[in-house]
């Protein structure tokens, strides 16, 4: 697995962090719904902000205090999920 960040992720304060566009409030909701299903099933989640028709989500290992492989995965894992 690459070590690289994945497209459109920045790091941010100590996390990995993107804010995804969509057309209206539902649409992101149900962007969120289908990132939650991922972070369930891998048991990490990440921090979610919704605003209108914006999400921003920043993944980070708390326990590690740092963005760690796992945190890079679920970035892209989420990047396929637009």
């Amino acid at each position: 697995m690459s070590l690289e960040r994945p497209d459109g992720w920045e790091e941010v304060e100590g996390a990995l962090q993107r804010e995804f566009r969509f057309n209206d409030f539902a649409d992101a909701v149900d962007f969120v719904n289908r990132v939650a299903e991922v972070a369930e099933r891998a048991n990490h989640h990440p921090e979610i902000t919704i605003r209108w028709n914006r999400v921003t989500l920043r993944w980070l290992t708390h326990t590690a205090g740092a963005v760690t492989a796992r945190d890079i995965e679920l970035a892209g894992r989420t990047n396929e999920l637009v």
